[in-house]
């Protein structure tokens, strides 16, 4: 009889401890599965949830941020050269006329030479920019000007040339060689998922005008196939930064072409405003083109943001868009602050034609480097419309 009861103990022991196997077994699977589940890349953002986002936001109203003692991406960030007086400075300036976010480039090879001390430059970055009340929308990858760029000390400004230092990132060699492109994965899902919940950071912008062949600055050193070998490269960087599952939205602005009707859009264009989370364009043409342009993008029903303007001479000014954007609530970036080492106070034509002087109406730029307002009118104007979605 003792016999039987222990081999029934027994038995009921062994099926207690199956059931509690099996149990910890599902548990740890769940777990595992829930893990896999926040490992798979997020989905293009729903226009619901693209407009839930910007209606948390006031309008939105900043510039294109390079301090005024930097040539380009390279020196704004680099440790030798990163100025976060200056960028504090300027900030506060920024901050006095209303102004509430910033568009602000990166650059693949700081996260190639130094990713730790990127990060913390980033982060100091943000806390300045926190405490003058400003978002941050972050540029990964760049077109625009030089295709050679080179880590470390940066040359000096070309005397009175628009942008005389600016450089692309990826460089050219860079882009023609696919067995770096592990490289550019990396930094962007690292750059990324190091912020990828910062509330100091309104959102991340792929790639600056990725079909940009840089027109007379550097057209006889461009490679025809640029485009063709940027366009598979922007799809894979969007997956890689979905990847990730970013809480900001992530973006790659429009700036050529008609966009009216979307069967008849370049591929380039097309891809960008589908994979897109907010829609970005770029506008340096008359009011009347800008508040076209805005129409024809309202078809994808999402937030828009005019992530540059403002070219003086053409027609792109404070007065001629701010009034308009307001209307149709797009967010604006204008190009240019404080006017410094990237000289785009001067036009686009001083590659090819010589200045000796500033011209007569600046191109860019919103101040002077002491923090006198270029044309006080246009402060003034940038300060009363913001002054209503500012208030607390």
């Amino acid at each position: 009889m003792k016999k039987i009861y222990f081999l029934l103990l027994l038995l009921i022991s062994s099926v207690l401890f199956s059931c509690k196997e099996t149990q910890k077994k599902e548990e740890t699977l769940a777990v595992s599965n829930s893990e896999e589940s926040a490992l798979e890349p997020r989905s293009i953002w729903s226009k619901e949830k693209a407009n839930e986002w910007y209606d948390e936001n006031p309008w939105l109203v900043g510039a294109n941020f390079n301090p005024s003692t930097a040539i380009n991406q390279l020196e704004m960030w680099q440790q030798e050269t990163f100025d976060p007086e200056t960028i504090d400075k300027e900030l506060g300036w920024a901050e006095a006329i209303g102004m509430n976010t910033m568009r602000v480039y990166l650059h693949d090879l700081l996260h190639k030479n130094d990713p730790e001390g990127l990060y913390e430059r980033m982060d100091e970055f943000l806390k300045i920019a926190d405490g003058h009340g400003m978002k941050i929308l972050f540029v990964l990858f760049d077109s625009c000007w030089d295709p050679f760029p080179k880590a470390g000390e940066q040359r000096a400004p070309k005397p009175h040339v628009h942008n005389s230092g600016w450089v692309q990132s990826p460089g050219q060699e860079v882009l023609q060689d696919s067995s770096q492109y592990d490289r550019l994965e990396k930094y962007v899902k690292e750059t990324i998922g190091e912020f990828k919940n910062d509330e100091r950071i309104l959102g991340w912008d792929i790639w600056n005008e990725p079909d940009n062949m840089t027109g007379p600055s550097y057209e006889d050193v461009e490679i025809p196939n640029k485009v063709d070998l940027v366009l598979p490269l922007l799809k894979d960087a969007f997956e890689w930064a979905r990847s990730v599952n970013p809480s900001q939205p992530l973006t790659s602005g429009v700036w050529i072409g008609d966009w009216s009707d979307p069967e008849n859009m370049k591929p380039m264009h097309k891809m960008q405003l589908e994979q897109s989370d907010i829609i970005t364009f770029h506008n340096y043409d008359s009011p009347a083109d800008f508040e076209k342009k805005i129409k024809d993008l309202q078809r994808y029903e999402k937030p828009i943001l005019c992530t540059e303007y403002m070219a003086r001479p053409n027609g792109s000014t404070f007065q001629g868009f701010l009034p308009i954007a307001k209307e149709y609530n797009v967010g604006m970036y204008n190009w240019g602050f404080v006017d410094g080492k990237t000289q785009t106070k001067y036009p686009w034509d001083s590659w090819t034609k010589t200045y000796t002087s500033e011209p007569d109406v600046w191109f860019h730029e919103v101040f002077r480097n002491n923090g006198e307002p270029y044309d006080e009118e246009e402060t003034q104007l940038i300060k009363e419309l913001t002054a209503e979605v500012n208030t607390p």
